[in-house]
């Protein structure tokens, strides 16, 4: 069969961007994206121009939003406004731009909580807060952004519990809450999340077991990575963490851990990174894990194991990018 001539995509794709450019902007986003501008430092605001931020026939749209078609308006469906300084509260306006897909703030110096209203986001898939000074509990309404597949609050300030409404997020794929002032217990209810891939609650100050999160048979199905390091967590390793078939690494350096290593985990058929060092841990590592197939880091020291008990792999920093798993 012949490949579409260029020409016909061109016509294909021509009606759209003319579409496009006659449709209206949707007074509410356009009310929204001027209370945001007025609210930003002049490293954004010299880049919008105009008061149209899908632009007009004088003005292009503004830099890092980005506009689709709804009906006979536009909206504003993405919001990337990162590594540019942004200082002052979370701009409340932002959750008027009810048919956000993403929204990404991240590398800026924003402060205090994020606001309820961040429920209203129905439609928003990505959330990218990382590094900025955010602070406060998690609202519960995060729960209520059906839609959302990455949640990315790490390098902030959040401090209380982790909200167990976390859970009610049917899509979540990757949720990253390292190094800010988590406290209490990791709610066992995110074992429920059918898609979740990637959890990082490290450098927090969590405490409980993992037995308390691993407390149900079929729980995380799908977890790929697992990063519990830096917190309070006490207990030992459950031999049930072993029916985590997906799990390709495993963190749980410098907590208050204790007990042997079952050997469970040496046939988890995926795992590729075992981190145990400085906790309590005793006994001896199982032969097992010198000779699965995968296991390309384990570290070991740092605990109370009987002599001969030795690491795997080159001792460095394991870091895993944000933008490895942003689509």
């Amino acid at each position: 069969m012949a490949r579409p001539s260029f020409s016909f995509s061109l016509i294909l794709i021509f009606p759209l961007l003319f579409h496009l450019a006659l449709s209206k902007t949707l007074k509410r986003d356009v009310k929204a994206l001027n209370e945001i501008k007025a609210s930003l430092g002049w490293r954004v605001v010299y880049a919008w121009v105009g008061d149209d931020p899908c632009g007009d026939g004088d003005h292009p749209p503004w830099s890092g939003v980005t506009c689709s078609i709804a009906g006979d308006y536009r909206v504003v469906t993405e919001l990337e406004v990162y590594a540019v300084s942004i200082v002052g509260p979370f701009p409340t306006s932002v959750t008027n731009l009810l048919d956000l897909t993403r929204l990404d703030l991240h590398n800026n110096k924003l402060t205090g909580p994020i606001p309820p209203q961040i429920g209203r986001l129905k439609r928003l898939k990505i959330l990218n807060l990382r590094w900025n000074k955010l602070q406060d509990v998690l609202p519960p309404e995060i729960g209520e952004l059906k839609s959302l597949t990455h949640l990315y609050l790490s390098f902030n300030a959040f401090k209380g519990e982790i909200p167990r409404e976390l859970a009610n997020l049917p899509e979540l794929r990757y949720l990253y809450l390292h190094e800010n002032r988590f406290s209490g217990r990791i709610p066992a209810e995110l074992g429920t999340l059918k898609n979740l891939r990637h959890l990082d609650v490290g450098n927090n100050h969590l405490v409980g077991t993992i037995r308390e999160l691993i407390r149900s048979d079929g729980c995380f199905p799908a977890l790929r990575n697992l990063y519990l390091n830096d917190n309070y967590l006490t207990g030992g390793v459950p031999a049930q963490l072993a029916n985590l078939t997906s799990l390709e690494i495993l963190h749980l350096s410098h907590n208050k851990m204790t007990g042997i290593i079952p050997v469970g985990l040496a046939h988890m058929p995926r795992l590729t990174y075992l981190y145990l060092d400085h906790n309590n841990f005793n006994g001896r590592i199982p032969d097992a894990f010198y000779k699965h197939p995968y296991l390309k880091e384990l570290y070991v020291e740092g605990n109370a194991f009987k002599p001969g008990v030795n690491p795997i792999g080159v001792h460095k920093v394991l870091e895993v990018s944000d933008t490895d798993f942003v689509v």
